[in-house]
């Protein structure tokens, strides 16, 4: 297969994690780590770095992709900079920490982790289970512990941390909104650090395809950021027109199988 066969089909996969992002306001990471690691094993990557790759490149996918969502949410004042900034600091720590996590798994161990949280998250939208908020926002020594706790997960799932900072804001009585927008800012540190980290823990890989820049295939990153932005906008006028509910069922249903596979492969 061409680089350029290659590129186009990244460019494809971005505008389709780009639109489900946009449709179901969840980040593109969960959607790009699962099909990135199939990709990666029809060209022909080492099964033992193929999700390790998928992961490192979706984080980097995020570093982009999360500007474009800070400034929407910082337009309409729904980032909760009081919050975010006793964060970074452990977000920052826990994403190194990660990256480095994950790289000590095998290939075989990493994509079962990954498909067991798919599953959870399939689960939690399935049958819309949320935490009631239970707490004011702690103090920021409490908030840079659950930022590197977050960092810490997201980075090994390939993620920008939405599905696990919006639950804990919203638990510490943060209003929706700002609890959005506030992940989406807490998004970019952990991409930034994930994705460096994961150059750091790839370098010297013996496996490693052409064009890759430690964990991360650059044929893909470019692909995918090149149409995943434009098409999240296209998802996210398409979601209101069409059935949320329904669409969120769907979407569960998708999670379920795709981690299911993973368990069963």
């Amino acid at each position: 297969m061409s680089l350029l066969s290659v590129f186009l089909i990244y460019m494809v996969l971005g505008a389709f994690a780009g639109t489900l992002a946009g449709l179901f306001g969840i980040g593109g990471g969960l959607i790009i780590v699962p099909v990135l690691i199939f990709s990666f094993g029809t060209q022909g990557f080492s099964p033992e770095i193929a999700a390790h790759m998928a992961v490192g490149t979706s984080l980097a996918t995020i570093v982009f992709t999360s500007l474009s969502s800070i400034r929407s949410h910082q337009k309409h004042g729904a980032i909760r900079w009081d919050i975010f900034r006793p964060m970074v600091f452990g977000i920052v720590a826990g994403a190194l920490i990660g990256a480095w996590t994950a790289a000590l798994l095998s290939g075989a161990a990493l994509e079962l982790i990954i498909g067991v949280f798919v599953i959870l998250v399939g689960v939690k939208m399935l049958f819309d289970v949320n935490p009631s908020p239970g707490r004011n926002v702690p103090g920021g020594q409490s908030l840079g512990v659950a930022g590197s706790g977050i960092g810490w997960a997201s980075a090994i799932f390939g993620i920008g941390g939405g599905t696990l900072t919006v639950p804990y804001l919203s638990w510490c009585n943060v209003r929706m909104q700002q609890a959005v927008g506030t992940s989406a800012a807490c998004g970019l540190p952990i991409a930034i650090a994930g994705a460096l980290g994961n150059v750091w823990t790839g370098w010297y890989e013996p496996a490693l395809p052409e064009y890759s820049l430690g964990f991360i295939y650059l044929p893909a990153l470019i692909g995918i950021i090149l149409t995943s932005v434009l098409f999240a906008r296209v998802g996210a006028n398409l979601a209101h027109r069409l059935n949320a509910k329904v669409l969120k069922r769907v979407f569960a249903i998708l999670l379920l199988l795709v981690g299911l596979r993973f368990l069963l492969s």
